[in-house]
């Protein structure tokens, strides 16, 4: 607390806390990220400079935004000490989702992590930190004992339930309608298969 005219108390805002030309360059750079195609959603979508908010993202757009994009986003927007820890937590996500992963590599990560979440102790509040801020102690370990990360996580299954979804005609039979969808599709599948080896009637 500060004390200052009238002996009023004035609370200082956190070092975390960006001020509004902060949050317009942090969401600019945001608003002008191209990925190639598959890679993520349009993110530049989801963000509103209006308002300056960002809204909408799936699982998978955190996921990057995570491991590629805030690192890149946050250099100039807030001061050294908060920039490199928040680095520090992206990088320990990049390393521990990439393709190879040697048992040295997921080591160092799992003495890393420890440290990193110390650093982030000193700069935001105990409220911050639950059980999700806790979880990345763990994660090296489970990779360690399970394997490769990506041979594990949801993205997969998640982008195939929106496949599902898009089978849906009656709303009040949403279960049927997904069955019938995917017999339709793997019909449709087989006879485009059936007719490959036949030119002659690969025309109907």
């Amino acid at each position: 607390l500060q004390l200052r005219g009238s002996n009023k108390a004035y609370l200082p805002p956190a070092q975390f806390t960006m001020t509004k030309d902060e949050k317009d360059l942090f969401l600019k750079v945001l608003k002008e990220v191209r990925v190639p195609d598959g890679y993520s959603s349009n993110i530049s979508r989801r963000v509103r400079l209006h308002d300056r908010s960002i809204g909408g993202l799936k699982s998978h757009d955190s996921h990057i935004l995570m491991q590629q994009l805030i690192p890149l986003a946050i250099r100039r927007s807030l001061p050294k000490n908060v920039i490199e820890p928040l680095i520090e937590l992206s990088n320990f996500f990049r390393q521990l989702c990439s393709k190879v992963n040697r048992a040295t590599d997921l080591q160092y990560i799992k003495d890393r992590i420890a440290i990193t979440l110390c650093h982030l102790e000193k700069i935001f509040p105990p409220s911050f930190f639950d059980i999700m801020e806790h979880l990345p102690i763990h994660l090296a370990d489970e990779a360690l004992l399970g394997g490769s990360i990506q041979f594990r996580w949801m993205y997969p299954i998640e982008r195939y339930l929106l496949t599902l979804k898009q089978y849906v005609r009656n709303r009040a039979r949403p279960e049927g309608s997904i069955a019938k969808g995917y017999l339709m599709e793997e019909c449709r599948n087989f006879c485009a298969q059936y007719l490959r080896g036949y030119p002659d009637l690969g025309s109907f």
